[in-house]
């Protein structure tokens, strides 16, 4: 394992030496259990540099999607709670309430939200409206939504984040994790992101994304941090059995729509997670350069995490190179 791992990593460790990207750490883990870590570069640049290390919390992003909120809602459909092809409306009565009879939200599923099959916009700049997050969350559940072809939508999840604290009676927060995962601000060092141009200063040790920052730091599309122990711990638990039940697996690993199932994407030529993986590999990615990848044929999972959006997002990394060229050669290393 520590020699697959030392030989997947080069294409990271090129392209931390290249300036490309600041930081990266680099897990894998297999069914049974033995893991091994690499890690090069820097946890921060500015305002000072700070050498990465295993302590050091990401900024997950939308990993939090598959992570925190698909989980939670596969284990409560487990326990009978709600039904994913029930509508929303079952645990958000008031979605949509002053047009209950054409409003086309209030038909919306749990299922077509995990699996981005709803008509809803891919982002919308929420957090300029305001930063209240209650406010924020009745804006969300009111607002006529533009129709559009399905695509990956940040508003499916953030409907499925409030379903889940209705159902609940408590924020996301709440949910255990385990150790190496937790809504922010994390209980430990922090990756630096990005120098925020609306909050007026260097984004570290709290959510990077606009959005989840002004909905209360834990909606459903982001908010998660984790440490790469904290991420393995959770692949491991789903490449074994003991994170989930075989209900959930069976809904994290069936299509439901393109190449989704319930919460992740599925393996398709030219797609993040590399061509050399096995056709039963879920993965997902998160803007500021993090990624989470589980080949269940092979018994194997990786997740290589990034600070790509350090200093600026705007500017060129190549991590979708380095992501596919990364899953390349974690699968290469393995054969």
């Amino acid at each position: 394992m520590e020699e697959m791992a030392e030989a997947a990593f080069a294409p990271a460790r090129a392209a931390i030496a290249s300036g490309r990207i600041p930081g990266a750490a680099l897990g894998i883990v297999g069914a049974n259990g033995r893991r091994a870590v690499r890690l090069d570069g820097m946890a921060a640049l500015v305002p000072q540099a700070e050498p990465l290390t295993r302590d050091h919390w990401f900024d997950l992003a939308s990993l939090s999607k598959v992570i925190a909120s698909t989980t939670m809602i596969l284990r409560l459909a487990d326990e009978g709670r709600l039904d994913l092809d029930r509508p929303l409306t079952d645990a958000v009565p008031d979605l949509r309430q002053y047009d209950v009879a054409n409003a086309a939200e209030r038909r919306l599923t749990f299922r077509d939200c995990l699996a981005h099959r709803s008509f809803l916009p891919a982002v919308e700049p929420i957090y300029t409206y305001g930063d209240d997050p209650a406010r924020l969350r009745a804006f969300v559940l009111q607002r006529e939504w533009r129709h559009g072809p399905a695509v990956y939508s940040d508003i499916n999840f953030i409907l499925l984040g409030i379903a889940i604290e209705r159902i609940t009676g408590a924020p996301l927060s709440a949910w255990p994790l385990g150790p190496g995962l937790a809504y922010g601000p994390p209980p430990g060092p922090a990756v630096a992101t990005e120098a925020c141009t609306w909050r007026g200063r260097m984004i570290k040790g709290e959510v990077h994304d606009e959005n989840a920052w002004a909905l209360g730091g834990a909606p459903g599309h982001a908010g998660l941090f984790g440490t790469v122990a904290g991420v393995l711990d959770f692949a491991g638990g789903l490449l074994d059995g003991s994170g989930a039940s075989p209900t959930m697996l069976h809904a994290v690993r069936t299509r439901v729509h393109a190449d989704r199932t319930c919460g992740w994407e599925k393996r398709f030529d030219g797609w993040h997670g590399g061509d050399a993986c096995s056709a039963e590999t879920i993965g997902h990615t998160g803007f500021v350069g993090t990624g989470l990848w589980i080949d269940f044929d092979r018994g194997l999972a990786w997740t290589l995490l990034t600070n790509r959006v350090h200093p600026t997002r705007h500017r060129e990394t190549g991590i979708g190179e380095l992501r596919r060229d990364t899953g390349d050669a974690v699968i290469r290393a393995n054969l």
